[in-house]
């Protein structure tokens, strides 16, 4: 029997729909996380190096299309089907804030210096709102020409970049004029659009074509054609010789960054992939998929005969088992889940 090196991921369940959008917090003081978004309405807090789950966000009454973290991992937002966004305190898991929108919410970000938070969706409306001030109204940023898909900050927060579910090309406003000040051009609708952590690219996918850009000048880098029509894309963030691709035909394709070679794939997901992202130090990488599991790959995996290969949660490499850098983010959503039920309680004897 041939017995091939294969890569083993480790598999995080809980969602009981497909995985929609992923994003990882920056490196903090206690360590990275990872949140997830999904159809099933409950957004999940996990470590980001083990993938072990620390808690679900509930309050959502519709599919959530998109998350994020802020720069230090204490606040998580969301986007949904249920015509809100909603700021979370990531760490007891309590709704902070629920912003309402007249649509969709179909993406969200938090600035650089986390007290704004955009959101854009089905309105054809760049939000921004204002965290220091939740309930004054949001500042509203041009006119799009269709139903926002992706949106984020770059150049200090002076930028806001934003793609459509219907037409080509990403847009970049000013932030304060609220004019666009480039288009950067593509075929078909940019369905991922990253921007590198060091701020030097902007990574996106459209259609079977992932892109690279200049994210000062606009100018485009590189530009290769994928297997299949793909959905995410994201660039390794400390050497930047890597990029990662998902799409339709179920793989997460790796390529080498200044060829275009695919130089791994990864085999394991039971859907199309949705949506693929970086851990901040780039050691790994996680794939949310059609199949409602989050994987999170090892970028340089150790060896592992695929006849003898994994599954479940198993382990692999050095990762290292749950660490204590997490515990109170673990210990405040107990908590907080105990107090709601003795609050239950209570009012049940009442």
């Amino acid at each position: 029997m041939d017995k091939r090196k294969v890569a083993v991921p480790l598999v995080c369940h809980g969602h009981s729909r497909p995985v929609v959008d992923l994003f990882y917090s920056p490196i903090t003081p206690d360590g990275f996380f990872l949140v997830s978004a999904s159809k099933d309405s409950s957004p999940m807090l996990r470590n980001g190096e083990t993938g072990d789950w620390i808690g679900t966000f509930e309050g959502h009454k519709g599919a959530v299309w998109s998350c994020c973290l802020d720069a230090n991992a204490l606040f998580s937002a969301s986007g949904s089907a249920d015509f809100t966004a909603k700021l979370w305190d990531a760490l007891t898991g309590d709704e902070k804030h629920s912003f309402e929108h007249k649509h969709i919410v179909r993406a969200c970000a938090f600035s650089e210096d986390t007290h704004l938070l955009l959101t854009g969706g089905f309105e054809k409306i760049l939000r921004i709102f204002d965290l220091n001030r939740p309930d004054a109204p949001p500042r509203e940023v041009g006119n799009s020409s269709g139903s926002i898909r992706t949106v984020a900050w770059l150049h200090g927060d002076q930028t806001i970049l934003s793609s459509c579910t219907d037409s080509g090309g990403v847009r970049l406003w000013d932030a304060r004029s609220g004019k666009i000040v480039q288009t950067l051009e593509t075929k078909s609708p940019v369905t991922s659009a990253e921007v590198s952590r060091d701020g030097r690219y902007i990574t996106t996918a459209d259609g079977s074509s992932v892109k690279f850009w200049d994210a000062n000048h606009f100018g485009l880098v590189k530009g290769y054609n994928m297997p299949c029509n793909t959905e995410s894309a994201s660039l390794e963030p400390k050497l930047g010789n890597i990029f990662i691709a998902g799409g339709e035909d179920m793989w997460v394709h790796v390529f080498d960054f200044h060829t275009g070679e695919q130089i791994g794939c990864n085999k394991g997901h039971h859907g199309p992939v949705h949506c693929v992202r970086f851990s901040p130090g780039g050691e790994s990488y996680a794939s949310g998929s059609e199949d409602g599991t989050i994987r999170i790959w090892q970028t340089n995996p150790p060896n592992h005969e695929e006849n003898h290969s994994g599954t479940g949660n198993a382990q692999t490499g050095k990762l290292k088992a749950s660490t204590d850098e997490v515990t109170r983010k673990i210990e405040g959503f107990h908590i907080n889940k105990e107090r709601k039920a003795e609050e239950k309680q209570k009012i049940a004897n009442a």
